[in-house]
């Protein structure tokens, strides 16, 4: 197929990045900025083909980076009833994506979710032992979710793809409305239960280096460890505000104001720990990327 083997490509790097108004295409971009990278967003629409082709023929990228999709707003509830739409770019442009890099012999990195996985018998919630790269997802609560697990049985296929499992993720940007963090310090009430998560300003960087390393397959992609709402909410306390108080509900409570069931899970992050070390817990890295930033700040405010 004419993929690179892994090791470092010959030519100058260029990425080419899809979902420039998403929260991680943003942050795609600005990092390929720090490092120097040569970049490009695409313009075409994932689901038409002819517009790929031609961001390609046009880029010429080394790479290509896939951070669009439909989430839904606010949430994952707007898929449940926007059904055709969520496959249209979840399903049928992501694969549309995936075929023309291979036709062109490009590895597609891809941002996908780890919201697959659900705490079940053979991984009980607080025992850690988490969910593995190559298990079967068994979390179909939310349409988001089902149609995240189909495409990525079928890109298995696909041997110039990098799936990265990404998992409510966080960042240092406190005000940004799409942050785990700031939507659980805006609900009303919130439930208590470890899960495992992305901590973006750790985690980005390393998928940049992925992408140099020629990396592909699936990839939990998420700091090691689990960490609960409340661990979180009580970190949110001691460094950012500390009037700030929550009231807890349990999963029958929450089933009555959302419209689809969330998954909650832990993943094994060990593969992702192997190929880079120096990758910290999840509490270690909230601390480091998050909490410590916005302390400092407010400190100095």
């Amino acid at each position: 197929m004419g993929f690179p083997a892994n090791g470092s490509s010959e030519k100058p790097l260029k990425f080419l990045i899809y979902g420039r108004t998403g929260w991680i295409g943003g942050l795609l971009g600005k990092l390929c900025e720090s490092q120097g990278i040569d970049y490009e967003y695409g313009s075409g629409r994932l689901e038409n083909r002819l517009s790929l082709e031609s961001d390609i023929a046009t880029v010429k990228p080394t790479h290509v980076f896939n951070a669009a999709g439909v989430t839904g707003r606010p949430n994952v509830d707007w898929c449940e009833s926007h059904k055709v739409e969520t496959i249209r770019t979840n399903v049928v442009g992501t694969l549309t994506l995936a075929d023309v890099c291979r036709d062109k012999g490009l590895i597609l990195i891809n941002y996908a979710t780890g919201c697959i996985f659900e705490y079940d018998a053979g991984h009980p919630i607080d025992s850690g032992i988490g969910f593995k790269e190559e298990d079967t997802p068994n979390f179909t609560g939310s349409f988001y979710s089902k149609t995240k697990a189909m495409v990525e049985e079928l890109l298995k296929n696909y041997e110039n793809v990098c799936t990265l499992r990404v998992r409510m993720p966080i960042s240092s940007d406190l005000a940004n409305p799409r942050n785990f963090i700031t939507k659980i310090t805006r609900y009303d009430k919130v439930v208590n239960i470890p899960n495992s998560m992305t901590i973006l300003d750790e985690l980005l960087p390393i998928s940049l280096e992925m992408a140099k390393r020629n990396l592909t397959g699936i990839w939990n992609f998420t700091n090691p460890g689990v960490v609960s709402h409340n661990e979180i909410l009580e970190m949110y306390r001691d460094y950012i505000d500390s009037s700030f108080t929550w009231k807890n509900f349990n999963l029958e409570e929450q089933a009555k104001v959302i419209v689809a069931p969330r998954s909650n899970n832990e993943l094994d992050a060990n593969k992702l720990k192997k190929e880079f070390p120096e990758l910290m817990s999840i509490k270690e890295s909230l601390i480091k990327y998050v909490f410590e930033p916005n302390k400092k700040k407010t400190a100095a405010a």
